[in-house]
């Protein structure tokens, strides 16, 4: 704690020394005749505010040690003094920062005591009582009601700071666990789709390089290198697409819109370029899409394919495509391999990435081998009706 730094335990000792001289000079300017207050009225005055020093912290305690003070300094004679102060403000504490009912029966006390209490220690001085005057304590009750009422109002008010800061803080931690999901969310969907791209292009950028390695007909091997230049330029441009995103920068090149499946026969193209017959089923039957929905159906046909690349060479693969409505229906399935090998399902990022995008669009994916020895991708991507309505 710095020496000037100003707590409330300074506070309340600056504030019990005030009372004090306060007290002091009250009754030493008083008119003479009333008792003298040595030695019992000035312990009363010095311990009435002595215990200021502690009533933030032992709000009840102190609360009791001001009352039993003012019960007794003035019934028994003592010159006037603010001494009741003490109690007024501690009173105070304790209706803003204890339970209701404490205070409430401090209120009752000080009304119906303080007028008795002169009846009370004058029988027991043995000396003559005077009765107790009920104006006198109807005036101590609204004096204590009107602390009560000032301790509830800031109580009232500390306690809707304290809602508000609360309220702030869980705003604050939900826009930062919103944007820490988006920037999962958002890391997630760049990954997939270099994925998809990556392993797409390169693939076919592999398939035809072993066969310009491996064809003796120049021509044959033009036709390969022709294809991989496109692929690799395709590759090329994707990515920097999707790196763009991260970068926020301008690019000279055109922006091409998100693949969809209005691309799907160059995609085809390419595919059978590398070598693997493709062949399209219920294409016509497609109607526009949703753009989350037509992305999703596109990068799982392109991953199918490239699955078939990389696992079946030189079979037929079958990409059928209906919609029922309510539903995409999308599925990619080669037939047995051209040397008779069976199709095994490898776990990989590629069908993780499948089940993925499907589920993030409501749908599902499944794939598995074929009965013949081929391998087959389906999926079910919901469409919502554009009007809202169905």
């Amino acid at each position: 704690m710095r020496p000037w730094e100003w707590t409330p335990m300074r506070r309340d000792m600056v504030l019990a020394a005030l009372i004090l001289i306060l007290d002091v000079v009250t009754v030493l300017n008083a008119d003479a005749g009333g008792r003298p207050l040595f030695p019992v009225g000035w312990a009363l005055l010095v311990l009435s505010a002595g215990a200021l020093v502690v009533r933030q912290r032992h709000p009840i305690p102190v609360l009791v040690v001001s009352s039993v003070c003012a019960l007794l300094y003035y019934p028994l004679g003592f010159p006037d003094s603010p001494m009741a102060l003490s109690f007024v403000l501690t009173l105070y504490v304790v209706a803003r920062d204890c339970r209701r009912p404490v205070s409430i029966c401090a209120a009752l006390v000080m009304a119906i005591g303080f007028p008795l209490a002169p009846v009370v220690v004058h029988r027991l001085a043995g000396e003559r009582s005077e009765a107790a005057q009920a104006q006198t304590g109807v005036a101590i009750g609204a004096i204590v009601l009107l602390t009560i009422a000032l301790g509830e109002m800031a109580r009232g008010r500390r306690d809707r700071v304290a809602a508000a800061e609360q309220r702030a803080a869980e705003a604050e931690a939900t826009r930062e666990h919103e944007a820490w999901r988006r920037a999962t969310a958002e890391r997630l969907r760049i990954a997939r789709e270099l994925h998809d791209v990556m392993a797409h292009q390169i693939s076919l950028i592999n398939v035809q390089a072993g066969a310009a390695l491996h064809t003796r007909d120049p021509d044959g091997a033009f036709a390969a290198l022709e294809a991989i230049r496109a692929a690799s330029k395709e590759a090329l441009r994707e990515v920097r697409e999707v790196l763009g995103v991260l970068r926020q920068v301008d690019s000279q090149d055109p922006v091409r819109p998100a693949p969809s499946l209005s691309r799907l026969p160059e995609l085809i193209a390419q595919t059978e370029a590398s070598g693997l017959p493709v062949r399209l089923t219920g294409a016509g039957a497609v109607p526009a899409l949703p753009a989350p929905i037509d992305l999703a159906a596109y990068r799982i046909v392109q991953e199918a394919l490239t699955n078939a690349v990389r696992h079946a060479p030189a079979s037929t693969v079958r990409v059928d495509l209906r919609h029922t409505g309510t539903d995409m229906i999308i599925e990619v399935e080669n037939d047995r391999t051209a040397r008779g090998d069976t199709v095994a399902m490898r776990p990989g990022n590629g069908l993780l990435g499948m089940r993925e995008r499907a589920a993030a669009v409501g749908g599902e994916l499944h794939a598995c081998p074929t009965a013949g020895g081929g391998f087959r991708v389906r999926a079910r991507l919901p469409v919502e009706p554009e009007d809202g309505t169905g």
